[in-house]
């Protein structure tokens, strides 16, 4: 492995339509609110003057429209861009579009926090956090840490989940304590990461 690795940057997409009511969204495609939009190019405005040589989306429309935007806010630098299902947000099966609220309402608050949070907590027809790990760790370490390995700076935009199961592997989070990762709105993380794509330093910008 070369001795330079590049940095890998991480976002998740800014607030989709169907964040802003509070419905669960998963694997439906949602496109982002105005406020989503403009949000999206304010974090690119904040990561002008970072080199990216290859940026790494779902194939969801809020995620391609947060990566345009920030692309958009940067200056629109010329970046390869590809889309990946394996990133994807986790599938939340049967309870796709419901209203997040009623069903916490309906589960009591520790299922519905397991359900919204636990490692292996099972959804009808969808996946668990543990399913989606399963999806997002093989491509992170076939697609994007040979391309960190080359010396290349990664862009990805993704999802709460397909980015909690990324970080999981990344900062060797164990199973019991992934429940308190969360991945908000306008964060962007910045990793060094070694040779087997594990952190060796991280840091956090907060866009508001």
């Amino acid at each position: 492995m070369d001795n330079k690795i590049g940095e890998f940057i991480v976002a998740r997409h800014h607030e989709s339509v169907w964040n802003k009511i509070g419905n669960w969204t998963g694997t439906r495609d949602v496109g982002l609110t105005p406020h989503g939009l403009e949000m999206s190019e304010k974090m690119g405005e904040a990561l002008k003057g970072v080199h990216i040589d290859m940026a790494v989306t779902s194939e969801l429309v809020r995620s391609i429209e947060t990566l345009n935007r920030i692309l958009k806010g940067m200056g629109n630098p010329k970046v390869s861009v590809s889309k990946s299902s394996a990133v994807n947000e986790r599938d939340y099966g049967d309870y796709t579009g419901k209203y997040k609220w009623d069903m916490k309402d309906f589960f009591g608050e520790e299922k519905f926090n397991c359900i919204r949070r636990e490692w292996n907590c099972s959804i009808p027809n969808g996946e668990t956090l543990k399913m989606v790990y399963e999806r997002v760790v093989p491509f992170y370490i076939s697609e994007i840490l040979s391309k960190l390995a080359d010396g290349k700076n990664v862009l990805l935009v993704a999802h709460t989940n397909s980015i909690r199961a990324l970080i999981k592997y990344i900062e060797k989070i164990p199973d019991n304590e992934i429940n308190n990762v969360e991945m908000p709105f306008g964060h962007i993380l910045f990793y060094d990461i070694d040779e087997g794509g594990c952190m060796v330093g991280k840091k956090v910008i907060k866009v508001d």
